[in-house]
């Protein structure tokens, strides 16, 4: 989270770029003017995504080098997944290298595929934030439309249950027009739990298939502005945080190349909500029944 009178971070997010690797995307995200990175150090092995090994020795000390040549921050890391044989010791690696380049964050979302193992969820997550600690690393639990946990309110829920001082939520502006989460939710998540921002827009239409959503979600999301998501709205339901653009769109980089489409990227992101701020409170008002769709909740 920024400073209450800082600027937030613009952080480019790995899988807006997913083909680069590591070094490739500091570079282009030095060129196209973010001030941090988002890198995935924890491969998912999906279509399109390198396949050098970011925690390799060579692709370390790339890595290394391309943050010191550029000045960028490292924002947050990822993709740190609960599935049915998930042993949270295996993501230390990945916490080291992120806590040592000075990452702050790491992402984790539940890819079950069932729903009687909240138990289960709660202790990975659990066991991952105690070992992500270690690295001063808060592990933040998003909840993808078409993965284990899909609102909001699942994911608040095993982040209570696990109990962490590291615990956190991400919000990704997409997944909350896909789940259909109200504005007004977000008053109810702790500000302390509230880390950074995930940045994308898209149409009105919601997909009614699982393939549908992860089709959008993976190759075809809009630059802020081109679509109906609020986000002026969820800003000023939110603390001062920072901004990641997630923001994959296979058309767009097959036309502009990977590092004007950042840039775009970007620019429509500062030209969508770069004036907006918090206007949270620290006991905010929560809105009642009669208070209708366009009237502030707080």
């Amino acid at each position: 989270m920024p400073d209450e009178i800082g600027d937030p971070l613009y952080s480019l997010a790995h899988l807006t770029l997913i083909n680069a690797t590591a070094p490739e995307l500091i570079y282009i995200a030095a060129r196209a003017g973010y001030d941090a990175v988002s890198p995935r150090f924890i491969q998912m092995n999906v279509p399109g995504e390198f396949r050098e090994n970011p925690i390799d020795k060579a692709m370390v000390s790339a890595t290394k080098t391309a943050l010191r040549t550029t000045g960028l921050k490292v924002l947050d890391i990822e993709l740190a997944r609960i599935t049915e044989d998930c042993d949270p010791r295996s993501f230390e690696a990945a916490c080291a290298l992120g806590g040592e380049l000075g990452a702050t964050r790491m992402i984790m979302s539940a890819w079950t595929p069932t729903r009687d193992d909240r138990n289960f969820i709660v202790d990975c997550y659990a066991e991952t934030c105690e070992i992500a600690q270690v690295y001063g690393l808060s592990v933040d639990l998003e909840f993808p439309s078409f993965s284990r946990l899909r609102t909001l309110d699942e994911a608040l829920d095993i982040v209570r249950a696990a109990d962490q001082p590291n615990g956190g939520i991400l919000v990704d502006t997409l997944y909350m027009h896909l789940s259909r989460v109200d504005l007004a939710e977000l008053l109810h998540i702790p500000s302390d739990l509230l880390n950074f921002l995930h940045i994308s827009d898209a149409l009105p239409g919601i997909a009614d298939t699982r393939e549908g959503m992860i089709q959008l979600a993976r190759d075809a999301r809009l630059y802020p502005g081109e679509g109906c998501i609020d986000f002026a709205g969820i800003i000023e339901r939110m603390p001062p945080l920072d901004y990641s653009i997630e923001l994959p769109n296979r058309s767009r980089v097959t036309e502009l190349g990977f590092e004007e489409h950042a840039r775009r990227c970007l620019q429509h992101a500062k030209d969508s909500f770069g004036d907006v701020t918090s206007q949270r409170r620290a006991h905010p008002i929560i809105r009642n029944e009669s208070t209708t769709d366009g009237q502030r909740a707080y």
